[in-house]
């Protein structure tokens, strides 16, 4: 049943794989499905849902308007510039 698995797992990432390729495959996916039903059998039914394992807090500092560059000076260190713009090579 597992080599069908990996067959079709395959078939969908448009992988060829060799027959030692398969069964290497197929023992690693049994061993995956194995660890999913032992944890699918666990009583959670007291854990409270959470969108992650760790307490995470933003840290981002305030959005403030601060000076800038001046334009002469962003393009200063521009290998080419004109008319007041980076000048780069055409990419098709």
């Amino acid at each position: 049943m597992v080599e069908i698995d990996v067959d079709h797992v395959a078939w969908l990432a448009r992988l060829e794989l060799t027959e030692e390729e398969k069964e290497v495959f197929g023992r690693q996916l049994r061993q995956i499905l194995e660890h999913a039903a032992a944890i699918s059998s666990l009583d959670i039914g007291d854990v409270p849902p959470t969108s992650h394992p760790l307490p995470l807090s933003n840290v981002m500092r305030e959005d403030r308007v601060e000076p800038s560059l001046s334009r002469e000076e962003a393009l200063s260190g521009a290998p080419r510039a004109e008319g007041g713009y980076f000048v780069v090579p055409r990419i098709f």
